[in-house]
């Protein structure tokens, strides 16, 4: 069967605001360093209240994971589509606006109550950052969102962990995936964070089942998931869930591998300063690169240099212009 899409992507619909902060403030607050943490909407208001007080870089814009990797893919000539829940208000209409213009096709039915999710991302000095979410409407996600004529029509479906922090989106995602395998779909996954690989393992292996096809995830993720303590011994347990995976270790590239092969892909020098949207843009690279025929390492070297675009300046996103001057190095 040709297809018509080269990848349906499904996430969090969120809208992030960004802010330059010192280690003092995330002590003072409370917050755990580095992770994903889920808010309710008062905490996440209170929050940035107090730092608009203190603090002048506050940037807003478009996020989620698995729309920033839907997004880089898309400008870097996939035909995509995504799956996500806004509400009827102002950021609902910005997210749905920013994929428009990002040439992606967004399944879009807008819940007529509640508010449009959002992501507070916090950046330290050593471009670390850390992000408390407060879902909104994304909390009811559903089928009723999901063009499964779309679906059935993609090359990929690629999912974030994110989605997979309570039931009912974990059934919805399981029932994506199966409708996937049925349709001749493959099925790749991010596992996202260590908090969703700490605390949601169960609803992850619900979803991997008997195995996927391609798994995204970071060192510090695959250790976790694996419960090794190297790389390298992870990336031999990880073999056991899919077909193939890439595991990004910052400065020093990235981990591909199969069920008979494993290589290190060198990665690109650059000075970070944020290290948010990293993992999403070398997903949707990496993407790019195999939908339109590419090797697993040339989709490994191209999302290496994407990503070290990305750390190299604040916000989880690159303008259009910076995807089209990459574009000369796609394989």
């Amino acid at each position: 069967m040709t297809k018509q899409y080269h990848i349906y992507a499904m996430g969090s619909a969120l809208v992030d605001t960004e802010v330059k902060i010192d280690e003092a403030f995330l002590a003072s607050e409370g917050i755990e360093k580095g992770v994903m943490t889920l808010v309710e909407e008062a905490r996440q208001l209170s929050l940035i209240s107090k730092l608009e007080k203190h603090h002048s870089h506050i940037d807003r814009a478009c996020g989620g994971s698995a729309c920033n990797s839907a997004v880089a893919a898309s400008y870097f000539g996939a035909k995509v589509g995504f799956s996500g829940r806004v509400a009827s208000d102002k950021d609902g209409e910005l997210f749905a606006s920013d994929l428009a213009a990002a040439n992606i096709v967004f399944h879009d039915k807008r819940a007529d109550s509640g508010v449009t999710g959002k992501c507070l991302v916090l950046v330290t000095p050593d471009a670390d950052r850390t992000m408390n979410t407060y879902l909104g409407a994304s909390m009811d996600h559903c089928e009723d969102d999901i063009d499964w004529d779309q679906l059935a029509a993609s090359e990929w479906l690629y999912l974030e962990g994110y989605l997979l922090t309570d039931e009912p989106r974990t059934n919805m995602v399981v029932k994506a995936v199966n409708f996937a395998r049925e349709h001749g779909v493959k099925v790749a996954l991010s596992l996202s964070d260590p908090f969703v690989v700490a605390v949601f393992e169960s609803a992850l292996l619900q979803v991997i089942g008997d195995g996927i096809d391609l798994i995204f995830c970071n060192a510090d993720e695959a250790k976790a998931f694996t419960k090794q303590d190297s790389l390298d011994k992870a990336a031999f347990e990880l073999r056991k869930f899919c077909q193939s995976f890439a595991i990004t270790d910052g400065a020093n590239g990235a981990l591909i591998g199969d069920q008979d092969s494993l290589s290190r892909v060198e990665g690109f020098a650059t000075q970070a300063i944020d290290t948010n949207g990293a993992g999403d843009m070398f997903a949707g690279a990496y993407l790019a690169v195999i939908v339109t025929g590419g090797n697993e390492a040339a989709a490994a070297s191209f999302a290496n240099r994407c990503a070290a675009k990305v750390v190299a300046k604040y916000g989880p996103r690159l303008s259009k212009a910076a995807h089209e001057t990459l574009l000369q190095y796609k394989p």
